[in-house]
Order: C-alpha cells, then structure tokens, then sequence
C-alpha cells in the first residue's frame, strides 16, 4: 500500500470540503444565523488544518494502482461523512455523533433516509448543507477533485472506477482531467436548467436550489416535512423530469452533444426507459380509483416510480397506503436503480440486463452444449471479466443484504420494515415501507442498527468492494 500518496488525496479531499463548506456558511451570514456560521467556520478550519497537514506528505512513489484507488475512494467518503457530522453535532441540530453521521452520510451517498421529524425547524445554514450534500455527492468527491486538480503520476482512471456507479468506468476522451471536467460540465449544466425552470413555476430560490441538489444528486432530503406533497402539480412534473434524466448514463449526454446519436439510445438506456413507462402503466392502472382522475394518478405515479428507480427518495403523498400490487412494483424498483454512468444508485440496469442475458445463455446452452453463444450488449461481445464480476457482485451484494436485515431485526421492527430499510439504504433510496415508510423517518433504529444502516449506505454507494477491502489485512501491506 502506498499510503503517503493515500493520505496526500485525502489531504486535498479535506480541502475541497472545507472551501465547499463556504457556500452554506454564506447562507448563515444572508440569514442572519451568527450561531450557525460560527459552527461552519470552525470546521472548515479543521479542514483546513488537518487537509493542509496531509498534502504537506511526499510520495517517494507516484504509481497508483487499482488497490489505492478503492482504499482512497472508501476512507475519502468515510472522512467527508465525519467531518460533514460536525456541523449538525455543534449546531445542536442532531446532538447523537451516530445519528449526525447517519444523517451526514445517507446525504453524500444520495441515499435521503433520516432521522429528523421536523425538518422545517432546522436554521437555514443547515438545512442548505444537509440537501447541498447530495450535489457533493452525486456525481462525486473524487471525479470533483480529478477535474480541478492537476494530478499527476499514476493511472488515475483507478479513482473514478472506484467512485463511479456501474459495472464498466470509461473515459470519454484519452485524459482522465477532461473526462472528469465533461462530467462534472454536463452535471453543473443540467443543475442550473433545472433551476431556471423551478424559478419559472414560481418556487422560491432556496426552495429550488435545495430541491434540485436533491434530485440532481437523486438523494432526495426534502425541506419540507411532508417532503414534495405541498409543492404544486408544475414543481412535482418538473421534478419528475429531472429525477430521471438525472438517472440516465452520462455518456450519452456527452454522445448527445457531439451529435453521435447511434451511441446515445444505447440497449441500457432504452431499457431505463422502458422498464420507467411499464412500471407508471402498472401503477397508474392499480391505484387509479384513489385519485380524482386518472391523469393525476398517472402524474402521482410518474413521480414516485421516477423517484423510486432513480434512488432519489422524495415523495409526494404516502405511497405505503397503495395497494399490494403497486408497492411490489416500487420494491422492485428499488433493486434494480438507474442506469451505470448515472448519479443514482441500486444495481443498475446494466447489470440486471447482464444478469438476464447470462441466464438465457446458461439455458441455451443446456438445450444445445454445443453451440458458443456470447453475452451480447449493444450487439458487442462482453467479455467474461466483466460478466464474472457482475455475478460476483451479486453473490457479495445478496450476502450483505442478508446479514443486515438479521443484525437490524434485533431492534424488533416489523420484517417488512427492516426488509425495505435495509433496501432503502443499500441501494441508497431513503423511504422504505411501514415504519420506514415516506411519511415517517429511521429513528426508531438504535444506535447499533443505525451502524449498520450507514455501512449499508456507504457500500452501496461505493459499490461494495472497496469499503469492503478496508477489512481485509492484505490491504494494508506495503509493497
């Protein structure tokens, strides 16, 4: 392990947080919080202390291999979570570390489950970082610091393959800085269209800047206590638009803009979005007698599968009080997540297609041994690393699912609460059902469980691997 070049990048991650913790101590000071901006101040001097102390280290060596990259990725957004806590814990907000940093980490990993009852009550300072977080980390600290920073030495593609959401991580153009710098473009860009037309329907400006971190990091913290159920039919519709536009893989956003527009309705992204239009058919049709008119249940349903699929979280009326039918379909959303490449989490309709097309070729080749028949995705070939790895993230994924829901159910919640608590987490959505259900919120966990849930958050958002090699000793080991 090179750890000199390690704790360098998580030197410069703490700077990054602590010049980002500017913008919601700029919101105490327009909101007259001096309480509240002094909390901000201190921790961007801790930032600043301990990130400068860190970048002062001297690598003997710049070669940074995949192992680097994963262990970096992990502690980086163990670190921001930590430091990210300190303003709830000194604020009072959320005075339990374990809860400050339950709340801190289901922001930056986009997951939006909480712990608080009343959001409303919280100083705008706060309420500006808590959802501001979700910006940070939708796209990602480290593609962040890759665009900004001139790094130099090593593969560095390591880093953003160990952050990125997906089973395959490509760069877009022959340098990592510029791929990052397109990514982060094209997501500041979709940011801002977004405002504009918040602004259009007459939101407040805090309220669409708030809610568009939220759905442009598809986190989903809302602001409001009943989350989105009080905004109006426009604000709802234009949110729903953006939840799953901000679901859809990023590279055919920079394919769209250079006019290759083969590559841009790629198999997965028609995939994305038909799997999107059958489960609003399904839905609309199941809970079509508790609205008014179909349009609406239509409009209703739009926003909670897009929410759903996207892992966003945000709600606008108790999706728990659905039939049967309607809330096996959001359940199921919920596993299958938005597309590799995007800013949402789950498993990603990549890898569902790549499991499928595996199974259909196992049972082809059971019929006919003796025909070759590849895996084929976009009518190339994939090759065997990849299939080999999707599989074994599933084995790894369905282990851990398994074991969190046993450790949370030591608490006595319902099964279904901790089935879809533990799903909400994992696959980093935020509502669940029942006692987790949108119209109610993780604090009835214990500490212990809300340990669990945030590992849960964390390795979903990571991918599950390089949180999981921080356990194991070989890690650690220099070369």
């Amino acid at each position: 392990m090179n750890y000199a070049i390690v704790f360098r990048l998580l030197g410069y991650i703490l700077l990054c947080e602590g010049a980002l913790m500017g913008l919601p101590a700029l919101v105490s000071v327009i909101y007259g919080e001096w309480n509240i901006l002094w909390v901000f101040l201190f921790t961007i001097a801790l930032c600043c202390v301990i990130g400068g102390a860190l970048t002062r280290i001297k690598p003997r060596s710049k070669i940074f291999y995949r192992r680097e990259g994963c262990v970096t990725a992990a502690l980086t957004w163990i670190l921001i979570s930590v430091m990210g806590a300190v303003p709830f814990v000194l604020s009072g907000a959320i005075p339990d570390p374990i809860e400050a940093l339950f709340e801190t980490v289901s922001g930056f990993t986009t997951t939006g489950a909480s712990i608080l009852a009343d959001v409303e009550s919280l100083p705008m300072g706060i309420l500006f970082w808590r959802s501001f977080t979700h910006w940070i980390g939708g796209m990602g600290i480290l593609v962040f610091l890759l665009a900004v920073l001139p790094l130099t030495g090593g593969s560095h593609v390591n880093l953003m393959k160990a952050e990125s959401p997906g089973p395959q991580v490509e760069k877009m153009v022959p340098s990592v800085r510029q791929t990052a710098a397109i990514l982060y473009g094209i997501y500041l860009g979709m940011t801002l269209i977004q405002i504009v037309f918040m602004l259009a329907g007459g939101c407040p400006l805090m309220d669409s800047l708030l809610i568009t971190f939220g759905s442009a990091g598809t986190g989903g913290f809302g602001i409001k206590n009943d989350s989105m159920g009080s905004y109006s039919t426009y604000i709802q519709v234009v949110t729903t638009v953006s939840m799953i536009l901000f679901g859809v893989n990023f590279s055919a956003y920079f394919y769209l803009i250079r006019g290759k527009f083969r590559k841009v309705l790629i198999e997965e992204v028609r995939w994305y979005f038909g799997v999107i239009l059958a489960a609003i058919a399904l839905i609309s049709w199941n809970i079509r007698g508790m609205f008014p008119s179909l349009l609406q249940a239509i409009q209703q349903a739009a926003f909670q599968v897009g929410s759903i699929i996207t892992t966003t979280g945000y709600s606008t009326c108790d999706f728990d009080q659905w039939p049967a039918f309607a809330k096996s379909i959001l359940v199921l959303l919920m596993f299958i997540g938005a597309c590799a490449g995007s800013t949402g989490g789950g498993m990603k309709i990549s890898r569902v297609i790549l499991l499928a097309k595996s199974i259909r070729k196992e049972i082809a080749q059971t019929l006919h041994p003796s025909v070759v028949s590849p895996v084929r995705v976009d009518g190339k070939p994939v090759d065997h690393e990849t299939i080999r790895s999707t599989n074994v993230f599933m084995a790894a994924y369905l282990i851990l699912f398994a074991a969190s829901v046993l450790l949370v159910s030591l608490d006595g919640e319902s099964l279904v609460t901790n089935f879809t608590a533990v799903a909400a987490t994992f696959n980093n959505i935020g509502p669940g059902l029942e006692g987790v259900g949108p119209m109610t919120n993780f604090g009835l966990y214990s500490g212990f469980s809300k340990l669990v849930l945030t590992f849960d958050m964390l390795a979903g958002r990571l991918e599950l691997f390089p949180l999981l090699l921080l356990f194991v000793p070989d890690t650690w080991k220099k070369f």
